[in-house]
């Protein structure tokens, strides 16, 4: 299917079609956003279209935000190396025919005894004594949509000094219907930012394209996909993880946690000494010790590949998650429903029982 039809099936909120309101050359910044995952492409691909055939390709820049040693790593296997998340987004961009000067990756960082150093979404949940979850999601929010907009403030001061009035954004996600049932009621196209400074469009071109197109439009490119979509790394078959964000994401199907959690053994154990240290199960629905013990009894998806998690970096996250869980908890922004009152990290009985929403909300 061709871009200008794929195009023709997006609405706005609004009932039309989002072409109308998004004009390619009238776009001052096109920021197509890949993770290393398989739909950042395809979204990207259809943008990267658009912006050629209005002959503003040059406005097209690609950004990675990086999770650091949370997102998949890199793994060699049989002598053949296959790339981590960051290392693809990078390689997907280049493919998509985006120079590499345009291509840029954030990571949060912190000054931590006057260095500055990455801080990682675990070090920060290890703090704050609990897990993202639905409606409240940190991971999302601080370490990739805030990143992203600041990795373009100086860039949009400069084009708003040059053009006179506010820079306009496209901000391209590889967000599909077929994602989850909030996915499939999210519009393929809104602005969410309009300001004195820049209007920022949220766009998903790929929205209506179903997984099994995307795969097979991978496939067809020779687009390389992250290896954990595999049974196992250059397997090819689409028959690993179904989704690829962090390795063990809150949010994720079962079998994807499973899976991951034979994959990286190193990782799931820190996650479950979080869990055990701040009383706090990882997701409402399952704990990270159950998860473990489960993956011990017959029947665990076959992980394909383990990865050992040694070397600086991953060192560096441990030591960082353990001296943060030496400390007491900060209060949690949030409570999920049902949380006794006894249970709430870093708040005392009595505030806590009163309302417990309202001292959760009460940040130290």
């Amino acid at each position: 299917m061709s871009s200008s039809l794929q195009l023709g099936l997006f609405t706005t909120e609004e009932g039309t079609d989002p072409m109308t309101a998004l004009v390619p050359d009238e776009v001052d910044i096109y920021i197509l956003n890949l993770s290393g995952g398989k739909d950042g492409p395809r979204a990207a691909a259809l943008a990267l279209d658009a912006a050629r055939a209005a002959g503003v390709e040059d406005r097209v820049y690609t950004i990675h935000a990086s999770l650091g040693p949370l997102e998949w790593p890199a793994v060699t296997v049989g002598g053949v190396r296959y790339p981590g998340s960051s290392e693809l987004a990078a390689l997907h961009s280049r493919a998509l025919g985006v120079p590499p000067e345009r291509h840029i990756e954030v990571r949060r960082a912190r000054d931590l005894e006057g260095e500055r150093v990455p801080y990682d979404l675990l070090t920060y949940i290890a703090e704050r004594g609990d897990w993202p979850w639905k409606g409240v999601l940190p991971c999302r929010s601080d370490w990739k949509t805030g990143l992203i907009y600041g990795a373009f403030s100086s860039m949009v001061r400069a084009r708003k000094k040059q053009l006179g009035r506010p820079v306009v954004c496209a901000n391209v996600l590889g967000i599909r219907a077929d994602e989850s049932p909030d996915r499939k009621k999210r519009p393929a196209f809104r602005t969410t930012t309009d300001n004195t400074a820049r209007v920022v469009h949220e766009w998903s071109p790929a929205h209506q394209v179903t997984t099994q197109e995307v795969k097979d439009w991978t496939d067809e490119q020779g687009l390389p996909h992250q290896w954990c979509y595999d049974s196992h790394p250059g397997a090819g078959d689409w028959q690993g993880s179904s989704r690829c964000s962090c390795s063990l994401c809150v949010l994720a199907s079962q079998r994807d946690l499973l899976l991951a959690v034979r994959r990286r053994p190193r990782l799931a154990e820190l996650y479950a000494l979080v869990e055990r240290v701040r009383g706090v199960p990882f997701n409402p629905n399952t704990s990270m010790a159950e998860l473990i013990e489960r993956v011990a009894r017959q029947g665990a998806p076959d992980p394909g590949v383990v990865i050992e998690d040694e070397g600086p970096e991953f060192d560096a996250l441990e030591n960082a998650v353990e001296a943060a869980l030496k400390k007491p908890a900060k209060r949690a922004r949030y409570v999920r429903p049902g949380t006794p009152a006894d249970a709430l990290p870093g708040s005392c009985d009595g505030c806590a029982a009163g309302n417990p929403t309202a001292a959760a909300d009460q940040e130290a």
